[in-house]
């Protein structure tokens, strides 16, 4: 009878291990899915959309500098207006580069925001999506023939952003490699 006993409690703990270790094995690949979809869908495409939007915007202030050195059209009331040759070179870009540009990081943002980190919309977040609406509207008085010259209330919030997303690319990047099983070696990339 005891060995009927201990029978039945070791199949029973056995059944139980099994169990446990089937529901964290479920439990991890369901957390590695999210993590490759917020890496693929949500992180991957803002890092790539705010490095490029960084290096094109580098590129057409160093193309069009303004004799002070400073942005384009990042000037104070006390400072020399931007040329009209300068408001239509950046009408040129905002409509063809940086629009399109701040579209796409919109529309990850609308469509892929169950795939943040946090619980609620960061403000850098808001503030993006903010900037994108803006130059839709200023690029639809442009087209109506408004060219009235005019600027958010704040800049692009280009190094923002483009820490924003990498620390979360990065911090994702390594959760991964956790959940894969791969070990991070001092002064080396994740492989």
């Amino acid at each position: 009878m005891t060995a009927a006993i201990i029978t039945v409690v070791l199949a029973f703990a056995g059944y139980l291990v099994t169990y446990l270790n089937s529901l964290r094995l479920t439990q991890r690949q369901e957390r590695l899915a999210r993590v490759n979809r917020q890496l693929s869908e949500f992180f991957g495409p803002l890092l790539a959309l705010t490095e490029i939007n960084s290096q094109v915007y580098s590129a057409f202030s160093e193309r069009h500098p303004r004799p002070d050195g400073r942005s384009p059209l990042q000037h104070g009331p006390d400072e020399l207006p931007p040329t009209e040759e300068e408001l239509a070179e950046w009408r040129l870009w905002i409509t063809n580069v940086f629009l399109p540009n701040h579209r796409a990081m919109r529309d990850v943002l609308v469509n892929k925001a169950d795939l943040l980190s946090e619980p609620h919309m960061p403000p850098i977040l808001l503030e993006v999506y903010g900037h994108a609406s803006w130059h839709e509207i200023t690029v639809t008085r442009w087209e109506q023939g408004d060219l009235t010259p005019e600027q958010p209330s704040r800049p692009f919030p280009m190094t923002e952003i483009r820490r924003y997303v990498r620390e979360n690319f990065d911090w994702l990047k390594q959760e991964q490699a956790a959940l894969l099983g791969h070990r991070q070696r001092r002064g080396s990339q994740l492989r």
